[in-house]
């Protein structure tokens, strides 16, 4: 804290010109939104992590494991992720303390440059739009799969059909 020089970073250390509860509530926020994108970015790479082999089975052998479920969950976590960060963290949002104190504004833009905030959150948001997109391919995959099965069951019931009826006609003749 030092009110006579400029607020910003100086080798690493963050310097406001005073310790008041805006600023510091300003300051928790922007921590608070660096912690919850790593929170994030650490279960996303997870998750990329475990698409990979599935991506790299799905190429070698054209075939797939894991049911039609697990990939459901995994849509709903991606959609949960995505609720969490956009709806309850609002991470994007402008902090509702700028409204009441806008000299801070400042202080806050500095704060979301040095911890990239915006940029993350637009990574994070095109990883989050990567990983749904995947399982929902993987699912329509699957779900093609299911009815070119049922399709195949139906022509063996008609063919059954068919040799019962020329079967009833032969025995009849």
């Amino acid at each position: 804290v030092d009110p006579e020089r400029q607020e910003g970073l100086y080798e690493g250390v963050l310097l406001v010109q005073s310790a008041g509860l805006q600023r510091i509530q300003l300051i928790a926020e922007a921590l608070s939104k660096s912690v919850i994108l790593a929170h994030y970015e650490t279960r996303l790479a997870t998750y990329f992590d475990s698409i990979e082999p599935l991506a790299s089975e799905l190429e070698r052998n054209g075939r797939m494991r894991g049911g039609t479920r697990d990939h459901l969950k995994r849509i709903g976590a991606l959609l949960l992720m995505e609720d969490r960060m956009v709806g309850r963290a609002q991470v994007a949002d402008k902090p509702e303390l700028l409204w009441d104190h806008p000299r801070l504004e400042g202080l806050n833009a500095l704060l979301e440059d040095e911890f990239e905030i915006h940029e993350r959150l637009s990574a994070l948001d095109r990883k989050v739009e990567l990983a749904a997109r995947t399982e929902r391919t993987l699912v329509d995959l699957m779900g093609a799969r299911h009815a070119l099965r049922v399709e195949w069951y139906i022509v063996g019931l008609i063919a059954f059909e068919i040799a019962l009826s020329l079967y009833a006609m032969w025995s009849r003749a």
